[in-house]
């Protein structure tokens, strides 16, 4: 690099005889002289054909790289994976779901330490590669921009309802009970996903998108506007420049991801009725970031914050309405109206992120502080007997505060939604399924397929769920997941027998199992852990690396400070 600038870790590939090899295998994809003193940046990019949420991404890319060459950089895109958690839900595919975070991270770590990269512009559409490319970027402290994908448009029925993959999952249960006939099933179906992009509700990928731009690391109004909208070309641009800029000015993650950086991005989650993988990939990112942030933490937040904007699982409000309501910038302009986004925290734009609020959104969309779609956030950590380590439940998905039922066991997803679909469940019962966690999974599946399905067959507002595994952004009802400590490590969910009472309770933060301790110390006596299901591959590596769902699921190793 001509002139005064940051030192270029991109210098021992480009720089000196000794780089020579290393030169000539970068002329071969393009470079030449003039290359060889600019920065070099990274463009990630999840690509790929498996599904809608990625097929955007490709275009991006090629926009990014026009916006770093005009930013006096250069730019070289790799790839790495990305899995549709839509396809793989409801059977033995979704145990890759969370691993493919994991190793969406790893990746992209391993080619930003191997080729020595200057810069990164992150590019990902889909669940587990939104948090992985973050988890990277703050691992690597590589100046970093996360560019979003952007989602999909929803579908229209012929009534004019409008429909997305949610009414797809729920269609399931509504069939099986009769309810629709085949011919709205199959129309359901054909209309739900109408365009490219990720789910066009407040599911996982959308939320993290927004979070992003709470942390820092996105450019501000990044999140919201479609896949399908022109707009999105321009913000790749814009992604690319900003990304040599935040080299040339050493914006690096770690510096920008800070304890209220992730405050800020739960207070936004809360307020959008976010998904409550939200929480597992906050506690990721922090333990990347060497932040004590806890499950604790999250729960304070919620309690403080209002719940904003009514999204869809449970309410009707999709992505696009939020961008035509004035975005993420709005959001957060009504939350710091009321004191509860720190101002002064460093963007990806060298600006802090109070430099980037909108003053006004849509009211129609954005509910004022003074008047909330509910006075706390969407997200509730419950404490018990059943979840010592702390448990989630969506408190936006749910109209239901309390239940106290009989438990109905499964030891696996599938065994639950057959269950469910045969007719079997009955009004206040709770269904458990354990031996679905970050170990005993692995992968701590999500339940989208047998929440969608009680929903369906009408006791959505009748019966609970709680499980050891994790919930699709698109779950409504009383679904209480990320039980800890889970099956495979011995929590009180490995004990629980058909008939015990099990009591949820959102006001009182409770999950609480109703049996005596004399009987559950007899059957933990009698209790032996499954046989792990994997003994080989990446579900067997994943099994053995993983920690508890309450600090994040996560891999690496432990960088938070010991208290």
């Amino acid at each position: 690099m001509n002139g005064p600038g940051p030192a270029r870790p991109s210098a021992e590939v480009t720089q000196g005889p000794t780089a020579a090899p290393a030169r000539a295998m970068l002329r071969a994809v393009g470079l030449d002289d003039s290359d060889f003193d600019k920065p070099q940046v990274a463009v990630a990019n999840s690509w790929n054909e498996v599904t809608p949420c990625n097929l955007p991404l490709k275009s991006w890319a090629e926009h990014a790289k026009s916006g770093i060459r005009a930013g006096g950089g250069v730019g070289l895109e790799f790839s790495t994976i990305a899995v549709s958690d839509v396809v793989s839900m409801g059977h033995e595919g979704m145990r890759a779901s969370l691993v493919s975070r994991e190793i969406i991270a790893d990746s992209i770590e391993a080619v930003l330490h191997a080729e020595r990269f200057d810069a990164l512009v992150a590019i990902a559409g889909c669940d587990k590669s939104l948090p992985g490319m973050m988890m990277a970027a703050v691992r690597t402290n590589v100046p970093t921009v996360f560019l979003y994908g952007g989602s999909a448009m929803p579908g229209r029925r012929p009534n004019g309802d409008r429909v997305d993959i949610k009414d797809v999952f729920e269609a399931v249960g509504r069939h099986a009970a009769g309810e629709i006939d085949a011919a709205e099933f199959d129309d359901i179906e054909r209309r739900a996903f109408p365009t490219i992009g990720s789910c066009a509700g407040m599911y996982t990928a959308n939320t993290m998108a927004c979070l992003g731009e709470a942390l820092g690391l996105s450019l501000p109004g990044s999140a919201t506007p479609p896949a399908v909208d022109p707009l999105r070309g321009e913000i790749a641009q814009r992604a690319g420049e900003q990304a040599v800029e935040a080299f040339r000015l050493s914006l690096r993650p770690r510096t920008i991801v800070t304890r209220n950086a992730l405050e800020n991005a739960a207070t936004l989650s809360m307020a959008l009725g976010g998904s409550t993988n939200a929480v597992l990939h906050l506690l990721a990112i922090a333990n990347e970031a060497g932040i004590d942030f806890a499950l604790d933490d999250i729960e304070t937040i919620g309690r403080r914050t209002p719940q904003l904007v009514d999204t869809r699982p449970h309410g009707d409000a999709f992505m696009v309405d939020l961008h035509l309501a004035g975005g993420v910038p709005a959001v957060l302009g009504e939350l710091a109206g009321a004191g509860l986004i720190h101002l002064d925290e460093l963007t990806v734009t060298g600006r802090t992120i109070g430099a980037s609020l909108a003053a006004t959104g849509d009211p129609a969309v954005i509910a004022p502080v003074s008047g909330p779609v509910h006075a706390t956030g969407g997200t509730a950590v419950l404490r018990g007997s059943l979840a010592p380590n702390g448990a989630v439940v969506k408190v936006a998905g749910t109209d239901v505060r309390r239940l106290s039922g009989p438990a109905r066991v499964f030891d696996s997803e599938q065994a639950a939604l057959s269950y469910v679909l045969a007719g079997e469940l009955a009004p206040g019962d709770v269904v458990v399924v354990r031996n679905e966690g970050p170990v005993s999974g692995p992968g701590m599946r999500e339940m989208l397929a047998v929440t969608s399905a009680i929903t369906g067959v009408g006791l959505g507002a009748q019966v609970g769920l709680v499980t050891d595994g994790r919930f699709s952004g698109a779950t409504r009802g009383l679904c209480v997941g990320h039980v800890a400590p889970e099956t495979a490590l011995g929590g009180p969910i490995a004990l629980i027998e058909n008939g015990d009472l099990v009591t949820i309770d959102i006001d009182r933060r409770l999950i609480a199992l109703d049996v005596t301790d004399d009987v559950l110390a007899a059957r933990r006596r009698q209790w032996t852990p499954a046989a792990p299901r994997y003994t080989t591959g990446v579900l067997a590596k994943y099994a053995a690396l993983v920690r508890g769902a309450d600090v994040g699921a996560v891999t690496s190793p432990s960088v938070v400070p010991p208290e």
